[in-house]
């Protein structure tokens, strides 16, 4: 269903980070950077102001969308509103690999289901313009979150878990896997030996990207694109160093550049 990791293209690996205030915002770095990233990262604060016409402008500037909501709730539930965020033709979203077995596996049958159906010219079953526009898949890739970058052990001790925090990262990690999540998002310092402990093919994304070439300050544990690549990401996700830089085109196409080199 999606590329394999030798296969992608370096700009199609490179995820902005889409976290601005409003509309007219994400306008303009979309006209900007639409050209040089492959990926359009949305959450649910810019989703919460704009609904789905974000996603739909992403689309008309040639790009793909994340849509990063981190989906939690019964599985009932889940699996409707993947099925609808499916139809909206994001190439990836997010859910709560805590949700459980049962809910990730219904938001992977859902989704399957859409697809299949949607394949089928014939059917009846779905409106035509409930169908993803610009012929986007209407399969996306289901990427499970273990646990938050903002969880410390107590956090854990305080939920009732008693594993370490990385031991509790892979068991969610393969409970995710196993139960049809095409892969994780997951830190720099977590994807190598994720990597090594799932199936080939699972799709890591990994956030917290710093330019090539930035001070590293005392985060020790911030990799750079090609850092990442080489640890076994499929996507990296980049947001404040092109926000912030001086020339964020030119800082695009150094991320895309270190991407380059770390594939070769």
């Amino acid at each position: 269903m999606h590329a394999s990791d030798n296969s992608m293209a370096p700009k199609a690996r490179l995820i902005f980070a889409l976290d601005v205030e409003d509309a007219a915002e994400a306008d303009r770095w979309i006209q900007v950077l639409a050209p040089h990233v492959g990926v359009f990262k949305v959450g649910p604060r810019l989703f919460a102001r704009t609904g789905p016409s974000i996603i739909e402008r992403i689309h008309d500037a040639g790009a793909k969308t994340f849509l990063d909501l981190k989906l939690h709730d019964i599985p009932e539930t889940v699996g409707i509103t993947s099925r609808e965020i499916a139809r909206l033709g994001v190439e990836m979203f997010t859910l709560h690999a805590l949700g459980g077995g049962r809910m990730i596996r219904r938001v992977a049958d859902e989704v399957r289901a859409l697809g299949s159906r949607e394949a089928d010219s014939g059917s009846d079953d779905i409106h035509r313009d409930a169908l993803p526009r610009h012929g986007l898949a209407p399969r996306p890739i289901i990427l499970a979150v273990t646990i938050l970058t903002s969880h410390s052990p107590s956090d854990l001790v305080e939920l009732g878990i008693e594993a370490s925090l990385d031991q509790q990262v892979l068991r969610l990690a393969r409970l995710a896997v196993a139960h049809g999540a095409s892969g994780l998002v997951a830190s720099g310092h977590e994807v190598a030996r994720l990597k090594a402990e799932l199936p080939v093919g699972t799709v890591f994304v990994v956030p917290g990207i710093r330019s090539p070439g930035d001070d590293l300050g005392d985060q020790a544990r911030v990799m750079t694109p090609g850092e990442a690549v080489r640890a076994g990401a499929t996507y990296i996700v980049v947001g404040r160093p092109l926000r912030q830089a001086p020339d964020p085109v030119a800082a695009a196409r150094r991320i895309v550049e270190d991407v380059a080199g770390a594939i070769e």
